[in-house]
């Protein structure tokens, strides 16, 4: 007898930052619903298990960057990888998520079929026994994709002239070695993002020195590691009321500082140079290497938590250098300017590649979605692609803000189509929807994935918000059925006559 394909109620891809908050929701929300997490990897984590490099951590405070139903307890608000992780792992554990988690378990492609109403996956799984890859199918009425933006492969490597010259070890973050002891060493950092402004102050102690290889400059914002209004509130408050007014805090005072950069961007440099001024001293310094061409957020502006980044410049243990390379050398760089760095270690922190749904092919009824031709409904669901989500995070705030409300999305939809016997629900846009990037910076590893991802349209619901204030009511208490199709994809399959648009 045929082995019995196993359905589910809904299947998540990725057991994330956003896939273990978004089963949380399901279990909480939606717990008559069966549900599954596919992780290509053989841990928890994602992002967090996946970088490993020195000082790895947040970018954005750890009471908004863990989950609303979870406290953060560690004193540090920026928290380090190990850390985080650690939270993952407890948070999955705690809340019933782990038992759900299918390991070393890739989605390849999934299709949807208009006739069934379900999504059929072709997934690859690896034996451990025997090092094979075995590939098989599941079902489901739901798919939700929480696979983050990086392509955990293959990260972005430009052209480096000579590179294969260089004698010296040749690193990119992504993939750090174990234990690599780089003590003593001469260390050229290339790029000027948020992973070199975390390595560069993490490596200085260590290294002989290290120095910042930058093509353009790049904001830096200085950032307490601790901070003291939430300490203040957790000698007060119990730790889960403590956690909110903390949280609170940290979702207003991020946004204040953005929408500062969008609206006064000339008073945004002149504080972010004056921050600069108060530790380098040295105006020629921030003219030269911490003056972008750019306004603040049109591009991310890299955290340095406690000032760790300007301090190790001032202690003469790091330096900048900005200039084009010419080329790679037997022993370092030579640079456009003709000047020469010497070192013993290149790191190439020269940006990641982006990719959608882990690499994973859709298809309706057998003909290809191509992504970079849907638009995003709500900041979750994709137009013309039904039953399917793809949580999206925030790049101006934490991550967590934007795909805890996502995930709470996706569930008020499930309870809305049970409730009205739906079993097919689809974005459909009115025609002339304007379209724009989905992520709205200008940063190279943005524009090389412009494609990959759904665009924006003009207005709600065909945005993807980058204010949690104003989100939050959208999201929680916008009408579920507004430009939605139930029961039927419009234009495609025999049940479209029967098409129900609300």
């Amino acid at each position: 007898m045929a082995a019995t394909t196993e359905h589910l109620d809904v299947a998540i891809i990725g057991a994330g930052l956003s896939g273990i908050g978004a089963a949380h929701r399901l279990l909480t929300e939606c717990p008559g619903k069966s549900f599954a997490l596919f992780e290509a990897r053989d841990a928890i984590g994602g992002t967090w298990d996946l970088f490993r490099y020195p000082g790895a951590r947040s970018d954005s405070d750890m009471f908004t960057l863990s989950y609303p139903w979870r406290p953060w307890t560690a004193p540090e608000s920026i928290g380090d990888q190990r850390s985080i992780l650690n939270y993952l792992q407890d948070t999955a554990e705690e809340s019933g998520v782990t038992p759900h988690i299918r390991f070393a378990t890739r989605m390849v492609s999934a299709d949807f079929s208009t006739e069934t109403s379900r999504w059929t996956l072709h997934l690859d799984t690896d034996d451990d026994d025997d090092g094979t890859t075995h590939r098989r199918t599941v079902t489901c009425s739901f798919l939700y994709a929480c696979t983050g933006y990086y392509n955990y492969t293959e990260p972005y490597q430009p052209d480096l002239p000579g590179l294969e010259d260089f004698t010296g070890e040749v690193i990119h973050p992504q993939f750090w070695p174990a234990g690599f002891d780089y003590t003593g060493k001469r260390v050229v950092v290339v790029g000027s993002g948020a992973t070199t402004i975390t390595l560069v102050p993490a490596m200085a102690d260590d290294a002989a020195h290290v120095t910042m290889l930058q093509r353009s400059p790049s904001y830096v914002v200085n950032v307490p590691r601790r901070d003291r209004f939430s300490d203040a509130a957790r000698k007060i408050l119990p730790a889960g009321p403590a956690h909110r007014v903390a949280r609170a805090r940290n979702v207003v005072y991020p946004l204040g500082f953005y929408q500062l950069c969008m609206k006064l961007p000339r008073v945004a440099k002149a504080y972010l140079r004056y921050q600069a001024r108060g530790i380098l001293k040295d105006e020629q310094q921030i003219r030269d290497h911490f003056t972008p061409t750019y306004n603040p957020w049109e591009q991310r502006v890299c955290a340095a938590p406690d000032r760790d980044f300007y301090r190790s410049l001032v202690s003469g243990k790091a330096s900048v250098v900005t200039d084009r390379i010419d080329r790679f050398t037997a022993a370092g760089v030579r640079l456009a300017s003709g000047r020469e760095l010497a070192a013993d270690v290149v790191v190439t922190a020269t940006g990641l590649s982006l990719q959608s749904l882990g690499g994973a092919n859709l298809s309706v009824d057998g003909v290809p979605v191509e992504l970079g031709d849907s638009l995003i409904y709500r900041g979750v669901l994709v137009s013309g692609v039904p039953n399917f989500g793809y949580s999206l995070g925030y790049t101006n705030a934490s991550w967590t803000l934007r795909s805890d409300l996502s995930a709470r999305y996706v569930c008020r939809l499930l309870k809305h189509m049970d409730r009205n016997g739906h079993t097919v629900a689809v974005p459909v846009p009115t025609s002339g929807v304007a379209r724009r990037p989905l992520l709205a910076l200008s940063s190279n590893f943005m524009l090389r994935a412009v494609n990959v991802f759904p665009r924006q349209g003009s207005g709600t619901p065909w945005t993807l918000g980058a204010n949690y204030l104003l989100d939050v009511p959208l999201v929680m208490l916008g009408k579920v059925s507004r430009q939605m199709a139930f029961n039927a994809v419009p234009g495609r399959g025999p049940a479209a006559q029967r098409k129900e648009v609300a």
